[in-house]
C-alpha cells in the first residue's frame, strides 16, 4: 500500500454512509458534529445533525477538540486496517504504535525503526490521518480506558495500568484533559462480574464469517493449549509474571440485541490478566481475527480477477486467520511442510504436551498447559515424538535464531525483509516463510506460491501452475493477496458429507 492512498472516502460517500449508517464504514472515518464538539462513528444511532465535518481517525477529531459520543462510543470502532497493514511507513510505524513503540521511547525511536526521518515521519501522520503520531498514541490509550471504565469493574488505578499510564495522577490529568471529566464521573453502576473474569466488545466491519474463522482454527487446534467448539475459540496464555503463572480467555460472538442490530463485535472473556497485559492481549486478539479488515476494499480488488470473483461473492466475510503467538505458529509451519493439516496436529500436539509448561489445575476444561517456549527447545531431541532429523534440526536452529535475533516478528519488517531473514535459516524454504508471516503477523500480501493447494486451487480445470507462474498471477491481487489465498483453501476443501437420511422400515 502507498503512503499517498486517499485517507478517507469522499465527503459525497461520507454523507450517505453517516445518513444510511452504514457498518462497512466504521472506523474508516469519524463524523464530527460542529454544534455539540462532539465525533461519532458513521454507524452513530444519535439523531443526525446537520453541520458536520469528518476526519480520518479519532485522534485527529480529539486533536481539533472534540469529545468521544457516550452513545456510540468510538472506541468500540474497528480500526482502519488500511493503515495498520502492509509495508508503508504509516502502516509499520501504527503497528509499533499499537504494540507499545512510544509508551517510554521518543519518536526519534519510533522513526529510526521505520527507516525514515522524524520530522518526514510526523508529515506523513499528518498528512494520512491528520495528527502526529504521538496524537495517534494518547487517543489509542484513552480510548482503550474508556472502553474499561464504562464496560468492566476494574479499579480505576488498574484501568490506569492497563491503558499505559505510569500513574494514576498522569491518567486523570490526561482523561480530563481531553474529555473534560474524572475518569470517576464516567464510571456507571456494574453488575458484579463472577470471579476474575473480564468482558470486552471487540468491534470489527461487517460481513465476517466468524464461523469459517471457527473451522479453521478447529482443524489446527492443539489439546490442552486450546480449546474451539461450534461458538467459540479458548486458549491458555502466560501471566508473564515472575513467578510464572498463566490465565485464559474464551472469544465467542457478540449477542445481538433487539435494537442494536448494527452492534457488529465479537465478546473477549478474559481470566487471569495482569492490567499491564491487557493492551497487548486485546491487540494480539484484533490481529488474530483479523477484526481491523476492509472487506469492502479487499472484495473490489479481488473480484477483479474471474476465478476469485465467485468465491468473494459466496463468502465476503472470509478473514485471515493468524494465530496468537509467532513462535507457536513457526514451529507448527515447520512441522507441518510437505504433510497434511492433520499430521501436523498430530505431531504438535505430541511436542506441546512433552515440552510445554503443565499447570497446576487446568485453568477451564481441556486447558492445562502452555505451548514451549523457545529456550524449551533450543537444545532437545524432537525425534521422540515423531519429528524426522531434519525437521527436528530445522525447529531447533529456528529457535535458537529467535533466542539470538536472527529472526523475529517485529511489525517494522517489510514482507521481503521478513522472508529474506526466515528463508536465510536451514531448513526454511519460501512457503514456510510466507506461511509464517500470514500466519504470524497477519500480513495482507504473504502468498506462499509453493502451495500445492493453491496451484491446482487457481486454474480449477484438474492442472497445475507452477510457482513462478502463480506468483505472476498473483501480483494483480496486491496488497491482498493473503485473502486470495484464504479463499482459494477454503474453495478446495471437500464439501461436507450430507446427513443419512432415516428411510420407513
Amino acid at each position: 500500500m502507498s503512503d499517498t492512498t486517499p485517507v478517507i472516502p469522499d465527503p459525497h460517500t461520507c454523507e450517505q454512509a453517516r445518513r444510511s449508517r452504514d457498518p462497512r464504514f466504521d472506523g474508516l472515518f469519524f463524523t464530527a458534529v460542529l454544534s455539540t464538539r462532539i465525533y461519532c462513528r458513521p454507524v452513530c444511532p444519535a439523531p443526525m445533525a446537520k453541520r458536520v465535518e469528518y476526519f480520518a481517525s479519532a485522534a485527529a477529531c480529539e486533536a481539533a477538540g472534540y469529545r468521544p459520543c457516550l452513545r456510540c462510543r468510538p472506541e468500540l470502532s474497528p480500526a482502519d486496517g488500511a493503515w495498520r497493514r502492509g509495508d508503508a511507513v504509516v502502516a509499520r510505524a501504527l503497528k509499533l504504535i499499537d504494540q507499545g513503540a512510544l509508551d517510554e521511547a521518543p519518536l526519534a525511536d519510533l522513526a529510526r525503526r521505520v527507516d525514515i526521518g522524524e520530522r518526514q515521519l510526523r508529515r506523513l501522520f499528518v498528512d494520512r490521518l491528520g495528527v502526529a503520531p504521538i496524537g495517534v498514541h494518547g487517543t489509542r490509550r484513552l480510548l482503550f480506558a474508556k472502553q474499561l471504565l464504562t464496560e468492566t469493574a476494574l479499579p480505576i488505578t488498574q484501568v490506569a495500568l492497563a491503558a499505559g499510564f505510569g500513574s494514576l495522577r498522569r491518567f486523570n490529568t490526561a482523561f480530563r484533559d481531553a474529555y473534560r471529566m474524572a475518569p470517576r464521573d464516567l464510571r456507571r453502576q456494574r453488575i458484579d462480574v463472577p470471579g476474575e473474569s473480564l468482558v470486552l466488545r471487540l468491534g470489527y466491519r461487517p460481513p465476517y464469517d466468524f464461523g469459517a474463522m471457527l473451522d479453521f482454527l478447529r482443524g489446527r487446534a492443539l489439546p490442552g493449549v486450546e480449546c474451539v467448539d461450534a461458538d467459540s475459540y479458548a486458549r491458555v496464555f502466560p501471566t508473564g509474571d515472575e513467578g510464572g503463572g498463566a490465565g485464559w480467555l474464551r472469544v465467542s460472538h457478540w449477542p445481538q440485541k433487539p435494537g442494536r442490530e448494527t452492534e457488529h463485535a465479537l465478546r473477549l472473556e478474559l481470566h487471569g490478566a495482569a492490567p499491564a497485559r491487557m493492551l497487548d492481549i486485546v491487540g494480539r486478539l484484533r490481529r488474530m481475527f483479523d477484526l481491523d479488515a476492509d472487506p469492502r476494499a479487499i472484495g473490489e480488488a479481488l473480484s477483479e480477477d474471474p476465478r476469485l470473483r465467485p468465491l468473494m461473492l459466496q463468502r465476503p466475510g472470509l478473514r485471515v486467520p493468524s494465530g496468537w503467538d509467532g513462535f507457536e505458529i513457526a514451529v507448527r509451519a515447520i512441522i507441518g511442510q510437505q504433510i497434511s493439516v492433520a499430521g501436523a496436529r498430530t505431531l504438535a500436539t505430541r511436542l506441546s504436551q512433552r515440552f510445554g509448561e503443565p499447570l497446576a489445575a487446568p485453568l477451564a476444561p481441556g486447558l492445562d498447559h502452555l505451548f514451549p517456549t523457545p529456550r524449551a527447545l533450543a537444545d532437545v531431541d524432537l525425534t521422540t515424538i515423531g519429528l524426522t532429523r531434519a525437521r527436528a534440526a530445522t525447529v531447533r536452529t529456528m529457535a535458537r535464531a529467535l533466542l539470538d535475533g536472527q529472526v523475529d516478528f517485529q511489525p517494522e519488517r517489510t514482507l521481503e525483509d521478513f522472508t529474506e531473514r526466515w528463508v536465510a535459516l536451514p531448513g526454511i524454504g519460501p512457503w514456510t516463510a510466507h506461511y509464517i508471516a500470514l500466519r504470524a503477523l497477519g500480513h495482507p500480501d504473504a502468498f506462499p506460491a509453493d502451495d500445492l493447494v493453491l496451484q491446482r486451487a487457481v486454474p480449477n480445470d484438474g492442472s497445475r501452475m507452477s510457482a513462478r507462474a502463480l506468483t505472476a498471477r498473483s501480483q494483480a491481487w496486491r496488497p491482498w493477496r493473503a485473502y486470495s489465498v484464504i479463499q482459494l483453501w477454503r474453495d478446495s476443501m471437500p464439501a461436507p458429507r450430507p446427513a443419512p437420511v432415516a428411510r420407513a422400515a
